[in-house]
């Protein structure tokens, strides 16, 4: 497992010399052992790309087993407040969507892909670990064996408290090195060169997604029911051997992966961030250098470069002037390539569409909180002495997206085809407004579902009885769950497939990792949304929306904000879109 770490490379340093002739090997990829992989041969392709499906599969497991019913432990077990638990779960769920930038930066600076996947697995099972521990303890410390099955509403010891959360900022850093690079990884099986090759990259993403959508929702309605009825130190211990299975089957595949080949690469964060520095130290300066202006005419002669009218400032990066007449005097050229700005720019123009999915991703963090609690309360007996856990209702989002992307790719994409003339049926732009409109359709359903439980709530005499279960069927939800998952469809693949193709191709990893960032600071945007409506209801006539008692709560009210804020968002990004231009080649 040892990988040559210059310049972030996954290759390994070669022990013997390749004798393959260069017409019959891949062009930059090598084997775990550093040689030049034929073409041909059983390195690379579907076999080693299954594996490291399976390794996301089992991942995906663990992670939406500790996840989905988060909120319910921390209102029970630990004995939080639903806005404090609330809030803990938007910070750390923020905490594990934002990570991925610097894991993303660590793997393509310095250890490389499977390096990077190797020890963030390592670290992840160690915090799962330790979050099992955190649950198992009080009962080993109890006399009292029967405390075991039971859920107590009761604040736990300090120690346990900071044990549980110290091991969930464990698993967010673990994740953080997974999630950006096994993706990544996956296709770097495949060569984008070859077209059979090319096909079968593009069928990797649909089953890298089918596989995380089956995990989801085999996690979501069997790891629950164990915490909502048999242990929760077993509902916890599960997703820790499903990691440690994941690693088990990813390094099956060792010998048979496929490895850049590239050595001495630079770093790509620091190649573009070299264009900002040069432009703000070349401000005043106006003449370009002769090399630069040449090379600017071969690049207009041989292709058009998009978007060269926009963020002109940036074009003060391409001044190369003497140190003598640059302020500061500092060694060194400031002077950077065409390339180098155009691939700063492209970046720069993803700004506006990441700002304006942000609201997007704080009405999904919802689901993971209020929804469940909301499920708590109703009514949820299927059978005499079955009750369906509330945080099993998740599983329908993931459900959809399995039953709806056949739809979306088999007919809807050629019947749009019909209509827009573009291949892909619609643009990735457009595919992501689409799924705004239907999450901002789901907040307006689950404003009028939750007026209706608040209402029947009111009708049996329950404002004040929170522990009674409201005679309302828990599957008044699941239309809302439907929703998200439609949306889902079209906004989450959506801006996935943008981000990855957006980016310069050197920074893919870091592109996907932007997508994640999203839903982090929308994590992060709802806990503090949350608190400040908190504080600003508290104390008036109606209470807070978020009280304890969601028999007295308003969180119709809070949808009804939501659904208002997403409907101003989505003009806000309609405007944005409208102004975007693909980067140069770009198939969206």
């Amino acid at each position: 497992m040892a990988e040559s770490v210059n310049g972030g490379s996954d290759a390994i340093q070669p022990l013997l010399m390749p004798n393959t002739r260069i017409d019959d090997v891949y062009e930059g990829i090598v084997d775990y052992r550093g040689e030049k992989v034929s073409i041909g041969s059983d390195i690379g392709g579907w076999r080693s790309a299954l594996l490291i499906i399976g390794a996301e599969f089992a991942e995906t497991i663990a992670f939406y087993g500790i996840s989905s019913n988060l909120i319910n432990y921390l209102t029970g077990p630990l004995g939080q407040s639903t806005v404090t638990a609330a809030a803990n779960i938007n910070a750390w769920c923020g905490v594990v969507w934002m990570l991925p930038l610097l894991g993303a930066f660590i793997a393509d600076s310095y250890l490389g892909r499977f390096r990077t996947i190797f020890f963030s697995s390592l670290i992840y099972i160690l915090g799962l670990g330790f979050l099992t521990l955190s649950v198992v303890l009080p009962s080993l410390m109890s006399s009292d064996e029967s405390v075991s099955n039971e859920v107590h509403e009761t604040s736990s010891a300090p120690f346990l408290v900071i044990l549980f959360f110290f091991s969930l900022y464990l698993v967010a850093v673990g994740k953080a090195g997974f999630k950006p690079c096994a993706e990544a990884f996956g296709a770097d099986q495949f060569d984008e060169q070859n077209p059979e090759e090319c096909t079968s990259k593009s069928s990797f993403f649909n089953w890298w997604y089918f596989g995380l959508c089956v995990g989801s929702c085999i996690s979501r309605f069997t790891l629950t029911y164990v915490q909502d009825n048999i242990s929760w130190g077993l509902g916890f211990g599960i997703p820790c051997f499903s990691m440690l299975l994941g690693l088990f089957v990813f390094l099956l595949g060792w010998k048979t992966y496929r490895f850049p080949a590239e050595e001495n690469k630079e770093n790509p964060l620091s190649r573009i961030a070299k264009v900002f520095v040069a432009s703000a130290m070349n401000w005043r300066s106006t003449a370009v250098s002769t090399s630069n202006q040449e090379e600017g005419i071969r690049m207009s002669d041989n292709h058009i470069r998009v978007g060269a009218h926009q963020f002109k400032f940036l074009d003060k990066a391409l001044i190369d002037i003497p140190n003598s007449d640059r302020i500061g005097s500092r060694k060194g050229s400031t002077c950077c390539s065409i390339d180098q700005v155009e691939d700063a720019k492209t970046v720069l123009r993803l700004v506006p569409i990441w700002l304006s999915c942000l609201t997007y991703a704080v009405v999904v963090a919802q689901s993971m909180t209020f929804f469940t609690k909301q499920g708590s309360t109703m009514n949820r007996t299927i059978k005499q002495g079955i009750q369906i856990p509330p945080a099993s209702l998740l599983s329908f989002i993931p459900l959809t997206v399995i039953f709806f992307i056949p739809i979306y790719d088999r007919l809807f994409v050629p019947l749009a085809r019909l209509i827009t003339k573009n291949q892909n049926g619609i643009s990735t732009l457009q595919r992501i407004g689409c799924g705004i409109f239907i999450s901002t359709m789901s907040m307006i359903l689950a404003a009028l579902i939750e007026k209706k439980r608040l209402q029947t709530a009111f009708d049996f005499g329950l404002i004040d009885k929170p522990n009674e279960t409201v005679p309302i069927s828990l599957w008044w939800l699941v239309p809302q769950y439907l929703l998200f998952g439609l949306a889902e469809v079209f906004t989450m693949v959506g801006l996935q497939e943008f981000f990855y193709d957006q980016v310069p191709d050197q920074l893919r990893s870091v592109g996907l990792s932007l997508y994640f960032s999203i839903f982090g600071i929308g994590d992060f945007l709802s806990g503090f949304i949350i608190y400040a409506i908190d504080k600003i209801t508290t104390g008036g006539n109606q209470g807070s929306w978020f009280s304890n008692n969601l028999n007295r709560a308003h969180l119709d009210y809070f949808y009804w904000f939501l659904a208002a804020l997403s409907t101003i968002n989505l003009v806000a990004y309609l405007y944005v879109s409208k102004f975007y231009l693909y980067k140069r080649g770009s198939s969206v």
